[in-house]
């Protein structure tokens, strides 16, 4: 999509993801395969041996990755990939790595699953993630994530679409019949606003979908940059706080089973170290999360700035003001969140392939459509389940 023509201008900072260990160390996942592998010491060249090949067949293995399932148009690439992909992460960490730095780095990518790390499935998104750092990094959008969105809506308006806003559509009953209808809403939205236009059958299985875990997040107005221990990190645009892959993979547990971890992975971004749009002359900006039990109502701003405080001393100094959003303020900001999960839905080896349903998109009423991260490729910033669904309901037309 033309969406440079519509204002919207990506910024790639020097290094995507940094993980810094206590003691002042920091993994990273820089753009080049061997600038990372040479940071993971004994374990290069078992990163280097199993990645490289891999990004050098990124765009084939992509078309794969972010389909839904389906014959694959690269079977022998995607059976080498699945080999590695429906592995649990820390079994693949523990095998196929033997010192911390890169046990670390490849539990933090996993954990971005927001599933136990001992599951099938999670390391996927691992591999998945280190992959795109290395073909084509992991950019963020000048001027905020809302550039995004507004580009696409412009070049939606440029085509002769038309964007109805601040009304919330009640029912299907709304649209005329026979539109076609496609719905960004998880099954539990779907159901309140067309379960008396679904057959029984069908609604049962919505109800039966699992959502995940949720988030607490955290906003900052700084009055300097986050004064990392290492300083690799202050050149990476997110960073993965969460120590080593035993801390990481009990955080993550205690999540999944509606537990609280005092040291939980917190996975933080730092804009406007690259992007000065994001903060006043002289001041910064940044944001972090941590994974909680669905719909927790508890607090976790001390423990998220403990881990921050923890890799980079004196953080705590620069607050000027913090903005929090536990799992409920999320949901009632946008209700697709239920109980806080950001990604549609959890993203378990059933969930991942068949979600919400067998029928993916496909709702049993002919002309009405699921479009959003609860059909697959699952959640993330890919746009693919709209794109999917759009392709199955233009055959109906």
């Amino acid at each position: 999509m033309p969406l440079a023509e519509h204002g919207l201008e990506w910024i790639q900072p020097p290094i995507p993801i940094a993980h810094p260990l206590d003691g002042g160390a920091a993994a990273a996942a820089e753009i080049s395969v061997d600038a990372t592998a040479a940071r993971l010491g004994s374990d290069g060249a078992a990163y280097r041996r199993v990645v490289t090949p891999l990004v050098a067949r990124w765009r084939e293995l992509l078309d794969d990755i972010l389909a839904p399932l389906g014959v694959p148009a690269h079977p022998f690439l995607m059976a080498r990939f699945g080999l590695l992909a429906l592995a649990s992460a820390s079994g693949i960490a523990r095998a196929r790595f033997r010192g911390e730095p890169a046990r670390a780095l490849f539990a933090g990518m996993a954990a971005h699953s927001i599933l136990p790390l001992e599951m099938r499935g999670s390391a996927a998104v691992a591999w998945v993630l280190s992959l795109a750092a290395h073909a084509v990094g992991w950019p963020i959008p000048r001027g905020g994530s809302q550039r995004i969105a507004n580009a696409l809506a412009s070049y939606f308006r440029s085509l002769g679409g038309k964007i109805v806003a601040n009304h919330e559509v009640r029912s299907i009953d709304e649209f005329p019949d026979g539109a076609l209808v496609l719905c960004d809403v998880t099954p539990r939205q779907l159901l309140r606003i067309a379960s008396d236009r679904l057959p029984d059958s069908y609604c049962r299985k919505l109800e039966r979908y699992r959502y995940g875990p949720g988030v607490f997040k955290l906003d900052w107005a700084l009055s300097a940059p986050i004064p990392w221990r290492n300083p690799d990190c202050a050149r990476a645009g997110t960073v993965h706080l969460g120590g080593t892959l035993d801390e990481i993979a009990a955080s993550e547990r205690a999540a999944w089973h509606g537990e609280q971890c005092e040291r939980p992975f917190v996975l933080l971004s730092q804009p406007s170290l690259f992007d000065p749009t994001r903060a006043p002359a002289g001041r910064h900006t940044a944001w972090a999360y941590c994974h909680v039990p669905h719909a927790s109502s508890e607090d976790r701003t001390g423990v998220i700035e403990s881990q921050v405080e923890r890799f980079a001393p004196g953080f705590r100094q620069t607050i000027l003001a913090r903005h929090t959003m536990g799992s409920a303020q999320l949901e009632s900001h946008n209700a697709n969140l239920v109980g806080g999960d950001i990604s549609g839905g959890a993203a378990t080896l059933k969930q991942l392939f068949l979600r919400p349903t067998a029928s993916l998109y496909r709702t049993p009423r002919r002309n009405l459509f699921l479009c959003s991260a609860s059909t697959p490729p699952g959640g993330g910033v890919h746009g693919m389940c709209g794109y999917h669904a759009a392709v199955r309901a233009l055959k109906v037309r």
